[in-house]
C-alpha cells in the first residue's frame, strides 16, 4: 500500500445517524440501550468495544496518512471485536472492505469503530446507531468533527448510587474518593458539551427513568427521531438481556424491571465519611441535577489521601480479580482475552517501531 495523499475529506451521510452515550459507565447505560434495542427496524446499538482502552496504543501506529499503518490499525479494531465478552451476532467484517470504505475520510480509530458500526446497523436495517462506550465522551471534539449529525445521550445518575456501584465494579477502581474524582471528571466533560451543543445533547436521570421508563424512553425516541413501541417496557421478551444477565455479575439486574427501591441503596453500604468525600467533590453538580446532599460536603482532601486511595484500590482489585477467577471463571477468562488481546497489540507496535 501506497502512502495516503492529504485528499482526506469528511464522513459522508450515507450512515444511519450515530449517538455516543455518556458520561461514564455504572449509570444504568444497559437497561436503556437494551430497551431501546426492541426496536430494530430504527435502533441498533450493540455491545460496547469500550475503545478507551485502545487509546494508548494510538500512538504506537505512527502516522495514520500512511496506508500500511492505518489498515494495521483497522485490522487490530476488528481483532478487538472479535474478542469483545459480547459478540455482535451474525457479523463479519472485511479489513480490506472498512478501510477502502473510509481511507479518503479524516483517519482515526474512532473513525474506525464507527463504520464498524454503521455497517452491522445497515445490515439490521437501522436509522439510529448508538455506542455505549461511555468513556469516550473524552473525544467528543472529534466525533463532531468527523459527523456533522452526531448526537449524544448524557445519562445523569446520583453520584452516591453511582459511585457506589462502581466501587463493586473490576472495571473502576476499588475506593469512593478515586471513583469520586472520576465522576467529576466525566461529568464536567458531559456538561461543557451539553452547554455548547444543546440541540445535539438530550440529558436525562436515571432515577426518572426508574420511575417512568415509558416517558423517559419516549423523550429519547423523539430525541432520536425514532418510533417508541410498547415492547420497549418489557424487557423479560430481550434474549439479549437474559444472555448477558447470565455472563457477568455486573449485568445480573439487566433482564428485569429497575427496582425503585435500590435508587437509594448506596445509604446502605457507603460510610458518612464516603458519602461526604462525594458531596464535596460532586456537590456542584448535585445541586445542578437536582440530587438532595446528606452532608456539609467540606471534606478537605489532601495527597496523602489519594496516595492511601490507590494502596487500598489496588490490593482490592489484586483480590476481586483472584475471587473472580475462582468464583466466574467464564467472566474471568472472556475478559483476561481481551486483556490479553491488547497486550499483544501494544508488544507487537512497540517490537516494529524498534526494527
Amino acid at each position: 500500500m501506497k502512502a495516503q495523499k492529504n485528499t482526506m475529506q469528511p464522513a459522508k451521510k450515507s450512515h444511519p445517524k450515530p449517538v455516543l452515550m455518556i458520561p461514564l459507565r455504572r449509570c444504568g447505560s444497559h437497561a436503556l440501550r437494551l430497551r431501546l434495542n426492541a426496536n430494530p427496524e430504527f435502533f441498533y446499538a450493540p455491545y460496547p468495544l469500550h475503545i478507551v482502552d485502545f487509546m494508548p496504543l494510538v500512538d504506537l501506529y505512527g502516522d495514520l496518512r500512511d496506508d500500511r499503518a492505518y489498515f494495521q490499525m483497522v485490522v487490530d479494531v476488528i481483532g478487538l471485536q472479535a474478542v469483545s465478552m459480547v459478540k455482535w451476532p451474525d457479523v463479519v467484517f472485511d479489513p480490506v472492505d472498512i478501510f477502502e470504505t473510509i481511507k479518503d475520510e479524516p483517519r482515526s480509530v474512532h473513525r474506525i469503530v464507527w463504520e464498524l458500526l454503521f455497517q452491522c446497523g445497515i445490515k439490521h436495517g437501522a436509522k439510529v446507531v448508538m455506542d455505549k462506550s461511555l468513556d469516550s465522551v473524552h473525544y467528543a471534539a472529534e466525533f463532531l468533527k468527523l459527523f456533522d449529525d452526531m448526537l449524544f445521550l448524557n445519562v445523569v445518575r446520583d453520584p452516591r448510587a453511582q459511585i457506589n456501584s462502581m466501587n463493586r465494579a473490576i472495571i473502576h477502581d476499588f475506593d469512593t474518593l478515586l471513583n469520586t474524582m472520576t465522576w467529576v471528571k466525566s461529568y464536567a466533560v458531559a456538561s461543557k458539551l451539553a452547554a455548547q451543543y444543546p440541540e445535539r445533547v438530550l440529558t436525562i436521570r436515571y432515577e426518572d427513568f426508574v420511575a417512568n421508563q415509558e416517558v423517559v424512553l419516549r423523550k429519547i425516541c423523539d430525541f432520536f427521531g425514532m418510533e417508541f413501541t410498547p415492547a420497549m417496557l418489557d424487557i423479560s421478551k430481550s434474549n439479549e438481556a437474559k444472555h448477558i444477565s447470565t455472563m457477568s455479575a455486573l449485568w445480573e439486574s439487566n433482564a428485569k424491571a429497575p427496582i425503585a427501591a435500590n435508587v437509594d441503596k448506596f445509604k446502605k453500604t457507603l460510610s458518612v465519611e464516603e458519602i461526604a468525600i462525594i458531596e464535596t467533590l460532586a456537590g456542584e453538580q448535585m445541586d445542578y441535577f437536582g440530587y438532595e446532599r446528606m452532608s456539609e460536603g467540606k471534606v478537605k482532601i489532601t495527597d496523602s489521601m489519594i496516595a492511601a486511595a490507590k494502596e487500598r484500590s489496588a490490593a482490592k482489585r489484586k483480590l476481586a480479580w483472584e475471587d473472580l477467577a475462582q468464583n466466574d471463571h467464564r467472566d474471568y477468562t472472556l475478559r483476561q482475552l481481551r486483556i490479553n488481546y491488547l497486550r499483544m497489540v501494544n508488544d507487537r507496535l512497540i517490537a516494529s517501531s524498534t526494527k
